[in-house]
């Protein structure tokens, strides 16, 4: 494992690749901003507004995925505020034993500005088997979900014939993931390609029990139906300097968001303000962690690292007392739901965790080997 020289990047994300000076494409993109042309990025975002505009044929000039959270609720104030378009919301819900309360009071929010917003709910007794599917296959319960989230917005906007997609961040520019990345830094039309999504195959959600036909929401659209309906995915993110974790955070609690209050060693979580809509994420982050590495601090520190606000030294210290950090009782509650024991999640944890990074130590909980920011050869 090899970690970026100037952030704590490490090369086990799936899909990233490195520079030839070690630097990863998340500080190579941060640091290209300071050369780009604002009013020219402007001219191109003023170029799909108008095409927007120009192919509204239901009443709205656009879609925005939503979940309530930091990000959605300022792509969507953004879009209506600033680039003066109507867009429609849509929102992927969760079942009710997994929805929190927090994510319905978010949502909620959204709708009290103004927003008009459209809630689509899988069958939750199928979300449930094909999460456990997912856990067992995976490790990744987020495997089946994820593609019925990301789904769900390009099938909308298909049947309602709204061709242009809002999305958030381009996970190839600001995280690594260069499997997404398309024609411009803008271009989200290959968001399928995304590790989670796995080109948008399905193949292994069917079975004798569970037919295509039931699970048409985790279907993405094919290229073909995409280019039929001159669909148009476009990352917001691209066209602002300070898109990020906590200015996202900041600007959309200050417009009524519910944030998170719990211990960050409960929820991995330094800031609050991710993970909103459900707790599970929670747990998978840790389950990443084990895998990989990382979890969702090192998104937060590397952040704060490439915007000057943390020494590689001090992202070090909190990476090492957060990162991967989940509370038992959310490990409970999602055992309960896909209806096994805790000792059967952590058999199949086990079995998943990279034995090249991590050991058990004598009190049988996993420990890394490495250590965070130096290069480790297993």
């Amino acid at each position: 494992m090899k970690y970026c020289k100037k952030c704590l990047q490490p090369d086990t994300r799936p899909g990233i690749k490195f520079d030839a000076h070690g630097v990863c494409p998340a500080c190579n993109y941060h640091e290209s901003l300071k050369e780009v042309d604002w009013e020219e990025r402007r001219k191109e975002i003023d170029e799909i507004v108008a095409f927007g505009k120009a192919n509204n044929h239901s009443g709205y000039d656009c879609i925005i995925g939503v979940s309530g959270g930091k990000d959605s609720t300022r792509q969507a104030f953004y879009v209506k505020d600033v680039l003066k378009m109507k867009p429609l919301l849509v929102c992927l819900g969760y079942p009710p034993e997994q929805v929190t309360q927090r994510g319905v009071d978010n949502i909620s929010n959204m709708i009290a500005h103004g927003f008009e917003c459209i809630t689509i709910n899988p069958a939750p007794q199928i979300w449930r088997k094909e999460m456990r599917k997912a856990f067992f296959e995976f490790t990744n319960w987020c495997k089946s979900t994820e593609l019925a989230l990301f789904s769900s917005v390009p099938r909308l906007a298909i049947a309602y014939q709204i061709p242009l997609i809002w999305w958030g961040e381009n996970v190839a520019l600001q995280l690594g993931d260069l499997g997404v990345l398309g024609k411009s830094g803008a271009d989200g039309n290959k968001m399928k390609h995304a590790n989670t999504l796995s080109g948008g195959d399905i193949t292994w959600l069917i079975s004798d029990e569970i037919k295509k036909n039931e699970i048409l929401q985790y279907c993405y659209p094919s290229d073909r139906e995409m280019e039929q309906a001159n669909l148009r995915i476009t990352y917001l993110g691209y066209f602002w300097d300070n898109w990020s974790l906590i200015d996202n955070g900041v600007f959309s609690a200050l417009r009524g968001l519910e944030i998170r209050y719990e211990p960050p060693e409960d929820i991995g979580d330094t800031a609050g303000v991710s993970s909103l809509d459900e707790d599970w994420v929670t747990m998978n982050q840790m389950i990443k962690y084990l895998k990989f590495g990382f979890g969702k601090v090192t998104d937060y520190v590397n952040e704060d690292i490439r915007k000057g606000l943390l020494t590689r030294e001090e992202g070090i210290k909190i990476i090492q007392k957060y990162d991967g950090t989940c509370s038992d009782k959310y490990i409970k509650s999602f055992s309960d739901y896909i209806g096994i024991t805790v000792e059967q999640y952590w058999e199949q944890v086990d079995k998943s965790v990279n034995k090249k990074l991590f050991e058990k130590d004598s009190n049988g909980r996993w420990k890394p080997k490495f250590k965070i920011g130096e290069d480790f050869n297993a």
